[in-house]
């Protein structure tokens, strides 16, 4: 058969993806290619052209028409890229994004600074399991214990951590945060992705976003429920020196400075901004 010329079939894919707001059509396409190829970018172009057949192009199109719904790539292939590695995922879960590879650079950076041995993480809502799953693959001598409050999630998270041979290594909790642990564990460092949007907020959000969980989302009228209590309960299972590392929302940080502020048990604060220039990451320190 003819070889399928590789960019009109992306190209095509991008026009019709950009035709309904995805800005990435031609990206999506070619992540496409790759997931049903079972090859990287480079092989794409060099051998695509003899191994796309009508099957697989089948397969592409239909792919393509559920992603013009806006219904989330990552859930239509069942797997995201995270840190460089591929996780699975699915409608239990929210889909990771790649800021929040900016909470996982922080953990490992709190951890650099701790002299306990080993550093006790707590993943707080660990979704999928992706950063849990990642401080434990790039330092091994981290103990790692990942909580969520969904027992669905936690099975994907299993999932995640048996597919990099970790899941006897990481110990999982189903909590409402800290509600499963006894009282007396403390953690050098407490971690969490929360949920932060604001319920007002939840109409405008765009499709993709609407299809995580919502209890993944939405967090009160302010959307910082979840991170108030992260706040208040934090410093009874941290140990001294400790950190809390979380993710916030855009326009969160001036409010959770005057909270954490007023708070006597925590001793420092900073933020860091994601590659947007958006508020991200909030840490916490307790000493």
């Amino acid at each position: 058969m003819p070889k399928v010329n590789i960019n009109s079939l992306i190209s095509k894919a991008a026009e019709k993806l950009q035709s309904v707001g995805i800005e990435t059509g031609a990206a999506e396409a070619e992540i496409i290619l790759c997931e049903l190829l079972e090859v990287d970018r480079l092989e794409l172009y060099l051998r695509g052209p003899s191994l796309i057949d009508d099957e697989l192009t089948a397969k592409f199109n239909g792919i393509i028409q559920k992603r013009l719904t806006r219904y989330p790539l990552q859930y239509i292939l069942g797997s995201v890229w995270f840190f460089g590695r591929k996780f699975l995922v699915d409608e239990s879960v929210m889909v990771p994004c790649p800021e929040t590879e900016l909470l996982l650079d922080s953990v490992l950076r709190a951890a650099r600074q701790l002299a306990s041995d080993p550093v006790r993480l707590l993943d707080v809502g660990t979704g999928s399991g992706v950063v849990a799953i990642s401080t434990k693959l790039e330092n091994e001598n981290l103990d790692v214990t990942a909580s969520d409050i969904s027992a669905q999630s936690l099975d994907v998270a299993r999932q995640n951590a048996a597919r990099f041979d970790v899941e006897d290594k990481i110990r999982f909790i189903e909590s409402d945060l800290f509600e499963a642990l006894d009282k007396s564990e403390k953690f050098d460092i407490i971690a969490s992705n929360p949920p932060y949007i604001a319920d007002g907020e939840y109409e405008s959000l765009p499709p993709e976003v609407k299809a995580d969980p919502k209890k993944s989302l939405l967090a009160g009228e302010k959307g910082l429920d979840v991170i108030e209590r992260l706040i208040r309960f934090a410093p009874d299972h941290l140990c001294s020196p400790g950190f809390l590392i979380f993710e916030i929302g855009y326009d969160q940080s001036q409010e959770l400075f005057e909270i954490v502020g007023s708070d006597s048990r925590y001793t420092d604060c900073s933020l860091l901004r994601d590659l947007n220039d958006i508020d991200r990451v909030f840490i916490c320190r307790v000493q």
